[in-house]
């Protein structure tokens, strides 16, 4: 008699660090950290039935174990909440100026910076496009990254803005990897744009926002408050509109002036992103409200700037997560476990913080509930590394890749 098999076991393991019990806001110690040894995953149809002993977990009935599995350290797969993948072209030449003197607000303001990047952007079709991000999100997958959030932002018309919404779209079908969409149309004002901002804005609430939301091209819109692009001012009315519509939202906020935490606590905003100029003000803010704080460290590393004060963010209180900001200008590393390390280094994190930071942090500042933790009702998405102990992960500081990277319960590096 034939039967039918029921569920998939993962392991033994020497260490699985499944994130499980752990607060959603504030300082962690390593401590709290529930690590299984000789543990195992048992999934069906991509969702994690249990984690536990790996032999208590083989006794089951209906389990088939997995074979070629590493016996190593298991994670959830990680989450970078902050990417603007969908790209042309290279900006080589401001990382050159910026090296000989030149800042990127006065690179912006010349014509260089986004700009440079939305021109090349433009020439791409939507094939092409499509391509690159899907290439890029690969490059992520094989460091175990499983889901990645992705912005428009280069395209800054409602054509091609969704064009790079579309591109994304289609990326989906040719990577492993989820993607989560983002608008980013309120990136800066272009410099073909014949208008004033007041109306630029205008007419992505009126023509771009409501085709996202027919097409379901993204559930999110960000905007990038700063002296080269939009002031608090100018871009409330823009996401007040965009909430109204049911939009969740983001903001790049505080990367060379303070102003935009304000806004993203005004509109309850998902997070508020990048954080480099924050004060103990926007600090104390973020600390009582229900808006994630996200630090970017390849930007600081890019533009050689300081980091976001991330140990205070987290000993007041507030909820952290990292992320890459991998874009063309400022981070174009894209290597999510070396920044993080690096920052770690740098604000005095602990291994838990940086882990929580690209799992299930990160996961709740994108509104998800069924990723970055190994517990029954979680997708069944882990990243094994070929090491005796989870510390030597940060510790290697990205040298260190997973031996393998399953999604959804299928292994796919």
């Amino acid at each position: 008699m034939h039967m039918e098999i029921a569920y998939y076991l993962a392991g033994p393991f020497r260490e699985l660090v499944t994130m499980q019990a752990l607060p959603l806001k504030g300082a962690l110690k390593d401590s709290a950290l529930r690590i299984i040894r000789n543990g195992g995953i048992l999934w069906k149809e991509g969702w994690i039935e249990a984690v536990d002993d790996f032999e208590t977990l083989a006794s089951r009935p209906g389990v088939t174990v997995m074979e070629q599995m590493i016996k190593g350290v298991v994670l959830p797969g990680f989450i970078d909440m902050h990417t603007h993948l969908a790209f042309g072209g290279s900006r080589a030449a401001d990382f050159a100026l910026r090296n000989s003197g030149s800042t990127y607000l006065e690179i912006a303001e010349s014509g260089g910076g986004i700009w440079s990047t939305v021109k090349a952007t433009r020439a791409l079709t939507i094939e092409a496009l499509a391509a690159l991000t899907a290439q890029r999100a690969n490059a992520l997958l094989q460091q175990g990254v499983t889901t990645i959030e992705v912005k428009s932002g280069y395209g800054l018309s409602v054509a091609e803005e969704l064009k790079c919404l579309r591109a994304i779209a289609e990326a989906r079908r040719i990577t492993g990897a989820s993607l989560v969409a983002t608008c980013l149309a309120a990136h800066m004002l272009p410099a073909d744009f014949n208008g004033s901002v007041a109306a630029y804005l205008e007419l992505m609430v009126n023509e771009l926002l409501p085709v996202i939301k027919e097409e379901q091209l993204a559930r999110r819109v960000d905007a990038f408050i700063e002296r080269s692009a939009f002031s608090a001012a100018q871009i409330l009315p823009y996401f007040k509109s965009a909430k109204a519509m049911g939009f969740d939202i983001t903001v790049h906020a505080d990367q060379f002036t303070p102003s935009g935490t304000e806004v993203a606590i005004t509109v309850g905003a998902r997070s508020a992103d990048h954080l480099e100029h924050s004060t103990d003000k926007e600090i104390a803010l973020l600390a009582h409200a229900d808006v994630a704080a996200v630090a970017l460290p390849g930007a600081s590393m890019g533009l050689g700037c300081k980091f976001a004060p991330v140990r205070k963010l987290l000993d007041a209180g507030c909820s952290v997560a990292i992320a890459t900001d991998w874009n063309p200008g400022s981070a174009p590393m894209g290597n999510l476990m070396l920044q993080a390390s690096v920052l770690a280094s740098f604000e005095k994190l602990t291994n838990a913080e940086v882990l929580a930071a690209i799992t299930y942090r990160a996961a709740a500042a994108l509104g998800f509930k069924d990723r970055g933790v190994l517990a029954p009702g979680y997708r069944a998405d882990f990243i094994v590394y070929d090491a005796d102990s989870y510390q030597e992960i940060p510790y290697q500081q990205g040298r260190l890749q997973p031996a393998q990277v399953w999604k959804s319960g299928a292994r796919i590096v």
